[in-house]
């Protein structure tokens, strides 16, 4: 098996550990997707459920702060993942149990309306113990309705 094959292999492998954990992931119906980038962004399609008010058309604000948490520590695990490439599964799986939000700060910034969102993050700073990441959310017609700011253990 060539490297590449083989460090995609580990990547998917990574990603499906990414969805598995936590079972919220998929009570949400949130997608995972890889970017050109290297790193990861989350889709997420209206449904009637996550509307703040019956009829209103916007997505709650708790499903938006959900989202930008999801994708903030999403993106620290797929560093960690992708750093650990050596490590055995099981020790990965239990650096993810380990992780979690030390700090999560979001703005609002227009009503959440639209069929399809977007949430992307990127790490500002990782350092022994913590990592700082900036995530933004966007709907189907590419208007920034939300950022964030997060900090995360690393396991």
């Amino acid at each position: 098996m060539s490297d590449m094959s083989e460090t995609n292999e580990r990547l998917a492998k990574a990603t499906s550990l990414i969805i598995k954990y936590p079972p919220f992931l998929e009570f949400l119906g949130v997608m995972i997707e890889p970017l050109d980038t290297g790193s990861l962004c989350i889709k997420l399609a209206m449904r009637d459920e996550l509307r703040g008010y019956p009829g209103d058309g916007a997505l709650h604000g708790g499903v938006i702060s959900a989202m930008i948490d999801i994708i903030g520590g999403a993106v620290v695990a797929w560093k960690l993942l992708k750093d650990a490439n050596e490590q055995a599964m099981q020790e990965q799986i239990k650096r993810l149990q380990n992780m979690s939000t030390v700090d999560l700060r979001v703005d609002y910034l227009q009503p959440g309306k639209g069929e399809m969102f977007t949430a992307t993050a990127t790490i500002l700073r990782t350092g022994k113990k913590l990592a700082v990441t900036r995530m933004e959310v966007y709907n189907d017609e590419q208007c920034l309705i939300a950022v964030g700011t997060g900090t995360y253990t690393l396991g």
